[in-house]
């Protein structure tokens, strides 16, 4: 079970991402992305931006930083060999452009008890070097407990 005095806990930021141009098209390509502003320099800066734009679900590679940070807090108690997905969203302020160094940080929004099992709520804030916020990832965890 876990913990739910971790509801409300924030967790330290991560070090900085250096956001690559060819992780951004490895993702694209995992995630059959068309879109050329993903994969194509001049398509992207055509659109004003600097160099290739991320799909929105790259946030994920960012968020996952924070959520090993919680995972292996022995406080929050969360067994990750019972861990199913639960839900996740992306709400975006701006796109993820390769060349961006972001940080991320969590926050557990909640935790709710369905019988044995818990569902685990994180919120994690993505920002960039001038700490501007790019994106919140909403990600929920369903822990399987003992039946």
């Amino acid at each position: 079970m876990v913990n739910p005095n971790v509801q409300g806990k924030k967790y330290p930021a991560t070090n900085p991402y250096l956001v690559g141009r060819e992780k951004i098209r490895e993702f694209a390509h995992a995630v059959k992305s068309t879109n050329p502003m993903n994969l194509d320099v001049f398509a992207a800066q055509a659109a004003g931006y600097n160099d290739v734009i991320a799909p929105p679900t790259f946030a994920v590679v960012i968020q996952e930083r924070s959520l090993a940070t919680v995972l292996a807090d022995p406080e929050a108690d969360i067994d990750f060999s019972r861990v199913v997905h639960g839900d996740q969203r992306f709400i975006h302020t701006r796109p993820i452009v390769a060349g961006d160094e972001l940080v991320s940080q969590l926050e557990v929004a909640s935790v709710k008890s369905l019988g044995a099992h818990s569902m685990v709520t994180f919120e994690t804030k993505i920002y960039d070097v001038d700490k501007e916020l790019v994106c919140t990832a909403i990600s929920t965890l369903v822990v399987r407990g003992d039946e």
